[in-house]
């Protein structure tokens, strides 16, 4: 599988990586429902075995069970693929979150995450949030203290805006910046992407197939059948009326995959991997079955025919006018 330099870093990383949001489990605000342990950890394998070489997690996801889970599956690999997590969201024995990036909190968040990772080094690790905003410049200078320790190799930032960028550049080098990016919603591809391209700073999006709506397995009754934990149900896209119009586009690009023999989800992360500022997208994997259905997108490019074909049902007034 080809891999791309992510930044100005040393990391070649595949297209897509894993990623294991969901694989935190159920029981807490943003959790996508139940997870069975083991099927998370037959899911990382199977996309390590077809060559995928990076899994992104988050000490918020499942409170620390995702990192675990990523822990339990890469113990006994003999190469193990690279490691990228987050700090800022922490959480108190009521398990209530709250989103804090000083310094402190920090350093002490980037050991539990070594602790339950089972690593002595993070390959990438990312401020999750840049809350509280004036908090921003102390909490980059910890990073970059935590990159000189050697607890982490490299450092990246994650729903950063431009000019928060610009304030943690000005303070030390950042490799990457994690983002949403998806058909629906592109709204990063007006100053961000600009910005990351025009300095050499690496980008990972996340919810290339926003949240499960694009995979082309997405229906109404599985949305109405979503557990009283699955925060994805109280989120617009999920509500009418934009559920028929989100399922409506997963359609379409399921049209387009049966051409290729490709799957609705697999054209909804070329999308995002057809713009040069994109490194990689992180891809949310819950069985070694779901790894089958999306593995494709490493390689699969669409055509610019193709391209122009979802725009035209994404913004319908870039329809060409006809005789």
């Amino acid at each position: 599988m080809q891999k791309r330099r992510l930044g100005a870093s040393d990391l070649e990383i595949t297209p897509i990586g894993v990623g294991a949001w969901a694989m935190g489990g159920g029981g807490w605000q943003f959790a996508w429902g139940a997870q069975d342990d083991d099927e998370s950890v037959a899911a990382i394998h199977a996309a390590l075995d077809q060559g995928i070489n990076w899994i992104d997690t988050a000490a918020i996801y499942g409170l620390g069970h995702s990192e675990e889970v990523v822990g339990r599956a890469l113990a006994g690999r003999p190469q193990k693929p690279l490691v990228f997590t987050k700090c800022g969201i922490v959480w108190d024995e009521r398990r209530e979150t709250r989103r804090t990036i000083q310094p402190e909190s920090i350093r002490k968040e980037v050991e539990q995450s070594l602790q339950r990772l089972k690593l002595d080094v993070i390959d990438l690790y990312q401020i999750h949030w840049p809350e509280p905003d004036d908090a921003i410049e102390a909490a980059w200078a910890m990073m970059a203290k935590l990159k000189e320790q050697g607890k982490v190799r490299h450092i990246g930032v994650s729903n950063f805006s431009v000019k928060q960028m610009q304030r943690a550049h000005a303070i030390a080098p950042i490799t990457s910046l994690q983002p949403p990016y998806s058909i629906i919603s592109p709204e990063i591809e007006k100053e961000i992407l600009p910005y990351t391209l025009a300095n050499n700073i690496g980008v990972i999006v996340y919810s290339p197939m926003k949240s499960g709506l694009l995979t082309g397995a997405m229906t109404r009754e599985r949305v109405a059948a979503m557990p009283e934990d699955d925060y994805r149900q109280r989120t617009p896209n999920f509500k009418e009326p934009l559920l028929s119009r989100n399922l409506e586009l997963a359609g379409l690009l399921g049209a387009i995959g049966r051409r290729h023999g490709r799957t609705a989800g697999e054209v909804a992360i070329a999308w995002t991997l057809r713009h040069p500022a994109v490194t990689g997208a992180i891809v949310g994997m819950r069985s070694a079955k779901q790894v089958d259905g999306v593995i494709g997108a490493a390689q699969f490019r669409l055509s610019a025919e193709e391209i122009a074909e979802i725009e035209r049902f994404r913004v319908p007034s870039a329809a060409p006018v006809t005789a």
